[in-house]
């Protein structure tokens, strides 16, 4: 769909004349479509996947995608990531206020055309501004009564207060609500939804721990009351849903759209920032898993899993750790001389967990399907001397058997997608759409809302759906086995952050989540270390400022009305 509206991706939308442009129903539409494009800024959604840098589930080892000073508590005023996070989510809020003010005012643009469009750009402004004010708080308002052609040098709103800055995302959802479809033709597939307004204004009510409201609108979508067919349900293989079998499948309420073909480059930099030295067009994976996030996921039983119960003294002796996971090469480095002295170990224990650890993490000693012909099976192996042309994955800065690292596999595409990328300049276009609300997030948000009503049992119900999907197939909880109980608050609430970790890693939700659960300083306290316990990176001590990342100086400057969050 983007490509209809690529010519608006180079021009901004306030230079196109009224006079010449906003005059029939299909500049409506291209014009809108120049609003979802802002989407891939890269500091709005375009590197999004990387803030599980900042999280308990990954982290990044250094700037290539600006989350350096995130990751080590070190960003201020003047940090480049946080300078982009706010202009760049400001101008997409440009492009859908354009939008709305020049559909309003256009006498040409019919009625429907109108009310559909207006709605998406509402959707998206919502959205926008749920995205600024969940790391800045509350920030100026700027709405369609905007003149940017007069106005755009003189932006001098002070901030609105983070209740004023909700209220106004509630009133752009409940109109999008009113006015959007609740599908649209497979031609106008990525459009915003009704569901996707209800599911985006339950989420806002969650973070204001509105709960009641929350459920109403999470329920509106799931038990479909009024039998209007939405029809979300979750997509039977969890793997397929970050590739091009199931991007586009029924548990996707809204995603960002990416698409890549000669003199369309619209997709986005999973390839090259999460990808790995095997991968087309040689990845950098700037963005990596931690060591807990592997360690997290359950045993196939529901059981917690424990090294020492698969290798006797592993979590106290760092040279058994290595004995699991260092090989030897032969003296040419071409093949494996031999193998770790717990291999089979190690393999059994990888078959004995989540099945969703497989499908997330390139686990050592499994296989890549690389992007290059000639290394096309790629083995993950520890050891030294190990490189990409003998057919071995390396984790790029720490590639040698001294950093022992996990890679991602999600959103990473395998092989050079039947001929999808042929240049290395696509590693950057990788045509896999990215999930901003998917059904199974909803399930658990769901689930969060109803154990804060205290309501265990419709909590349960709602985590055993996610943990159902057939590819996953986990026990239930409450299923009768002792480590399965979950029956108290607490209890509950510890399922609920699990699952969302495993379920929903690499789609940007950690940070918000920790936050709210009261959890980010916890997570962001502890040194980052490799898989044997050696540390890779120290943060910076905690502050409680962090909480709100600071107005950046240079909008400061040019809008002396702004008022910086406290301790900054």
């Amino acid at each position: 769909m983007f490509s209809s509206c690529y010519d608006l991706d180079r021009f901004p939308q306030d230079q196109l004349s009224s006079g010449t442009f906003w005059q029939t129903d299909e500049q409506a539409k291209e014009g809108i479509l120049g609003v979802y494009a802002g989407l891939k800024y890269g500091y709005v959604f375009g590197i999004y996947y990387s803030m599980d840098c900042a999280s308990d589930l990954g982290w990044g080892y250094d700037d290539n995608v600006g989350m350096q000073s995130i990751v080590q508590n070190s960003f201020s005023t003047n940090s480049g990531h946080v300078k982009a996070r706010w202009q760049h989510t400001y101008d997409a809020i440009k492009s859908a206020n354009i939008v709305i003010r020049n559909v309003q005012q256009s006498d040409l643009i019919s009625e429907a055309a109108k009310k559909e469009v207006i709605g998406e750009a509402r959707f998206l402004r919502a959205l926008l501004y749920f995205h600024l004010t969940n790391f800045f708080g509350g920030v100026p308002i700027y709405d369609e009564t905007t003149d940017y052609d007069l106005d755009y040098m003189n932006l001098r709103s002070p901030r609105a207060t983070e209740e004023e800055v909700r209220n106004f995302i509630i009133s752009d959802l409940t109109s999008a609500i009113n006015d959007l479809p609740v599908k649209w033709d497979n031609a106008d597939y990525g459009r915003a939804t009704k569901g996707a307004a209800y599911a985006l204004r339950g989420k806002v009510y969650l973070f204001e721990k509105q709960y009641d409201n929350a459920i109403e609108d999470f329920e509106e979508i799931v038990l479909d009351p009024a039998g209007l067919g939405y029809d979300y349900v979750l997509y039977p293989e969890y793997a397929d849903i970050f590739t091009q079998k199931g991007h586009a499948s029924n548990e996707i309420i809204f995603s960002v759209q990416n698409y890549n073909a000669v003199g369309f480059n619209l997709g986005m930099s999973f390839d090259h920032y999460i990808g790995n030295n095997a991968s087309f067009g040689f990845g950098w994976n700037n963005v990596l898993p931690s060591i807990e996030l592997a360690d997290s996921y359950e045993l196939r039983d529901g059981k917690p899993f424990d090294w020492n119960n698969f290798i006797p003294g592993y979590n106290e002796n760092a040279g058994v750790r290595r004995d699991v996971f260092v090989s030897r090469l032969t003296s040419d480095k071409t093949e494996i001389e031999s193998y770790p002295l717990y291999y089979s170990q190690l393999l059994d224990m990888y078959d004995q967990r989540d099945p969703r650890m497989k499908e997330t993490l390139i686990l050592p000693y499994t296989h890549y399907l690389g992007g290059d012909p000639k290394v096309r099976d790629c083995n993950f192996v520890f050891a030294d001397g190990v490189s990409v042309n003998n057919g071995f994955v390396v984790v790029n800065r720490y590639g040698n058997y001294n950093n022992l690292l996990y890679l991602f596999r999600k959103f990473v595409p395998e092989g050079n997608m039947d001929g999808q990328l042929t240049q290395k300049s696509d590693r950057d276009y990788t045509p896999i759409n990215f999930p901003l609300i998917r059904y199974a997030d909803v399930l658990l948000m769901l689930s969060e809302c109803y154990i804060e009503k205290n309501n265990v049992d419709e909590a349960v119900k709602y985590i055993n759906m996610v943990r159902s999907r057939p590819s996953t197939n986990m026990p239930a909880i409450n299923n009768g086995q002792p480590w399965m109980e979950a029956r108290t608050k607490e209890e509950v609430l510890q399922r609920i952050m699990h699952e969302r970790g495993v379920e929903l890693v690499l789609e940007g939700h950690r940070y918000c989540d920790l936050k709210r659960w009261g959890l980010l300083d916890d997570a962001l306290s502890k040194p980052i270390t490799d898989i044997v316990g050696t540390t890779i990176l120290t943060r910076q001590s905690f502050r409680d400022q962090l909480l709100y990342w600071p107005i950046p100086l240079e909008a400061m400057d040019r809008n002396p009305n702004l008022k910086q969050n406290t301790g900054w």
